[in-house]
């Protein structure tokens, strides 16, 4: 080989040794943004699945009240109609008696002083509640 041809060798291989070193810089580059991309990536997908169990969590904390409203919705509609059942259908024996009597004088409406005369023998707490059954069967005012 002459030394024309060596020199050309030579250059040719620094620019290849150049060539390298930038491949080799560009590489290091290319590196560091991946390792950038990847963090930034792996934060995404932290946040995503925080948000998912936080949407999870109220989502089971959702369901579970909505499972208790039913539970209650339930439970009033049965004391509802435990209620309706135990709810008096007849008037109390006393208030039959005062009706029956006040029939008898032909009206609609008891006089004040019959009812007061008849209901004497009770307490204060049955004229009460006697007077009140009476009201609400519409006989007095």
């Amino acid at each position: 080989m002459n030394e024309e041809m060596v020199q050309q060798l030579m250059a040719t291989a620094e620019r290849l040794a150049t060539a390298a070193e930038s491949l080799d810089r560009v590489l290091g580059r290319l590196d560091a943004q991946q390792e950038a991309l990847n963090t930034k990536v792996d934060r995404i997908v932290a946040s995503v699945e925080d948000d998912e169990a936080d949407v999870s969590a109220s989502s089971d904390a959702s369901l579970k009240l909505q499972e208790r409203v039913a539970e209650l919705e339930k439970s009033n509609a049965d004391l509802k109609a435990q209620a309706s059942r135990m709810m008096r259908k007849t008037l109390p024996p006393m208030v039959s008696t005062i009706l029956a009597k006040s029939e008898e004088s032909g009206g609609e409406k008891v006089d004040k002083a019959v009812l007061e005369k008849t209901l004497q023998s009770l307490s204060v707490e049955q004229r009460i509640a006697v007077k009140a059954e009476l009201a609400r069967a519409g006989v007095i005012e």
